[in-house]
């Protein structure tokens, strides 16, 4: 019987690779037999990465994906190296909190520069590369996951920036869905809401954590190794003729059509 979620001689890049949901994500394609691309903006995390899985089947690269120039040649060298880039997650992001009447201009820059325009930056490079593959006659280049946010579907307290920048990578998603399935790309993205990661400290502290609890159905808050089973479905193909999707993997927390 086929295995439809294997990435066996497929290469996927995973952005923001060093800690929670990337980390996750970089372990889960290793033991599903792909090749690795990290993208990792701290050297030194960057450096116990490489340690961490096969080398043969490994690239670490240390930059950030505001960089159109560091993201468009990372793209080149994996491709060169692995003969293409099959999967994307688009993973990279940070977040600056304060009230929206308080928030400084470079508090608001900051987070629509990683989570906003890095997300187009590594879509569109990514983009380029199966284009020209399906050109050439490949006919399942790849697919791409951009991680968005509860907080990008109904607002947010105290990160108005971050709850922006993750509305507008819906759609990022939905456009790059339109534009480029006639060449075989898949775009979807996977919305969260309560991962354990250091980003979700403060609503998981005493101060919030019943109130954040409350609003999920599901009653507990989402592990990371957990949260990136969605991704790597959405990556596969078991995820064949879905694009263009916002999956939400929540809870509960937010339900709607």
């Amino acid at each position: 019987m086929k295995q439809l979620v294997d990435f066996s001689s497929r290469t996927v890049i995973v952005t923001g690779a060093g800690q929670g949901i990337g980390r996750c994500a970089a372990q889960l394609f290793h033991d599903l037999g792909a090749n690795l691309a990290l993208i990792e903006r701290n050297a030194e995390t960057a450096e116990e990465l490489r340690g961490s899985f096969a080398k043969e089947r490994t690239l670490v690269l240390v930059g950030s994906v505001t960089d159109r120039e560091f993201v468009e040649k990372s793209v080149a060298t994996v491709a060169g190296q692995f003969g293409g880039v099959h999967g994307l997650l688009n993973n990279a992001g940070i977040t600056r909190t304060a009230m929206t009447d308080k928030m400084t201009a470079d508090q608001w820059q900051q987070v629509i520069d990683v989570n906003l325009t890095g997300v187009f930056n590594c879509l569109q490079a990514v983009g380029k590369e199966m284009i020209e593959r399906n050109k050439a006659g490949d006919a399942n280049p790849g697919a791409i996951v951009n991680i968005s946010s509860d907080a990008g579907r109904r607002g947010t307290i105290g990160q108005i920036n971050y709850g922006a920048a993750k509305a507008g990578v819906l759609g990022l998603t939905m456009s790059a869905a339109r534009e480029w399935g006639r060449y075989g790309i898949r775009v979807n993205t996977v919305s969260y809401g309560v991962v354990e990661t250091e980003m979700t400290e403060v609503i998981r502290g005493e101060k919030f954590r019943e109130r954040s609890l409350s609003s999920i159905p599901l009653g507990r808050f989402l592990k990371p190794e957990e949260a990136v089973n969605s991704v790597a479905f959405l990556l596969s193909e078991a995820a064949v003729h879905i694009t263009g999707q916002h999956l939400s993997v929540n809870g509960g927390s937010h339900i709607g059509f």
